[in-house]
């Protein structure tokens, strides 16, 4: 089995999984990039391929796909042509996986990209006690946002003006009319990074279009986003977001910032068991793979357990799968 970057968050009503998500790099097509060998075919076969092994998973219940960096769906790779990278990730992602359009229940991203149609990268939902919101940081940025295509370099690039990535004045409007108008006693946002590139949960919010400074932590905000009431940080505090859950450092973290979680989900598929990037998190608590998140939504709290995943013999230690070493309880926001 290839090694693959799940980091899963399953949601929990009443004891019964409701819906599993997973926080992208679940679907690189970096490999076929670095040896020119991008086709409908070759793409289309590493989402299958994915599929078959989220087959157990998904089969009750439903799957929710966030866009990441490996995934290389992104604005700045379209040139134009229907070979690019980023329209056979776009329309692979669509034809392997049912994920939500615009409707009477979902709303979301409503730009129709030539080649692929409805992106279906952005999106939310309203789920008993709780509202969920799909951020994507990589579709609407003229500008690359992490690593180069191919597997190349790119992690929080020095000399880069991150102001030029950005999710896009219309996903941007799109979330705060959805925080507008919701009611609900929970709001779980999931997003790959909060930045979309670099380390660090709290550590990386302060910062540019998310957290309004600039690297040298001047306020410049209003200069770069003019049109943007508030940094996205602020614009998520105000409203009273509950947890922020975002994968890319591949470890388990719980920070807090101005009221709102900060959640970095592990990745099941580390046999390694090790807190990738831990030194990026200066605060918090951090543990290391393999594992998902169990979130169990009541009227009354929110629990948030970190279920371990061990093959046998392995963890220096004898344990099953299904440990639970981490568990925290938030109340509802109203």
């Amino acid at each position: 089995k290839q090694k693959t970057a799940y980091e899963i968050v399953d949601c929990d009503w009443s004891s019964d999984v409701c819906s599993s998500d997973l926080l992208g790099d679940d679907f690189s097509i970096e490999r076929l990039i670095a040896r020119n060998a991008v086709s409908a075919s070759t793409v289309n076969a590493v989402y299958a391929q994915q599929r078959g092994w989220l087959a157990p998973l998904s089969s009750s219940t439903p799957l929710f796909l966030v866009n990441g960096n490996h995934e290389q769906a992104a604005r700045a790779l379209l040139d134009g042509t229907p070979e690019s990278p980023a329209v056979l990730a776009g329309l692979a992602r669509n034809a392997f996986f049912a994920l939500p359009a615009p409707d009477a229940y979902y709303s979301g991203d409503a730009e129709v990209i030539d080649g692929i149609g409805l992106l279906r990268d952005y999106y939310a939902w309203t789920w008993g006690d709780a509202l969920f919101i799909v951020l994507d940081p990589y579709w609407h940025s003229p500008t690359l946002v992490d690593n180069e295509p191919g597997g190349g370099g790119g992690q929080g690039r020095r000399g880069r003006d991150l102001w030029d990535v950005t999710i896009g004045d219309a996903q941007y409007a799109w979330l705060t009319r959805t925080l507008e108008a919701s009611r609900a006693r929970y709001i779980f946002v999931l997003t790959h990074h909060v930045m979309g590139t670099g380390r660090g949960g709290v550590e990386a919010a302060d910062g540019f279009e998310w957290g309004g400074a600039d690297r040298a932590g001047r306020a410049s905000f209003t200069m770069h986003r003019p049109s943007w009431p508030l940094p996205i940080h602020a614009l998520l505090a105000k409203y009273g977001v509950t947890i922020v859950f975002q994968g890319h450092d591949h470890l388990y973290a719980r920070q807090e910032k101005d009221g709102i979680i900060y959640q970095t989900v592990p990745s099941p598929g580390d046999d390694t068991y090790t807190a990738f990037n831990r030194d990026a998190y200066r605060s918090g608590e951090t543990a290391a793979n393999s594992g998902h998140l169990r979130v169990s939504v009541s009227p009354d709290n929110t629990r948030v357990d970190y279920v371990r995943s061990w093959l046998p013999g392995q963890g220096g230690v004898e344990r099953g799968d299904g440990d639970v070493s981490h568990t925290y309880v938030v109340l509802p926001r109203r």
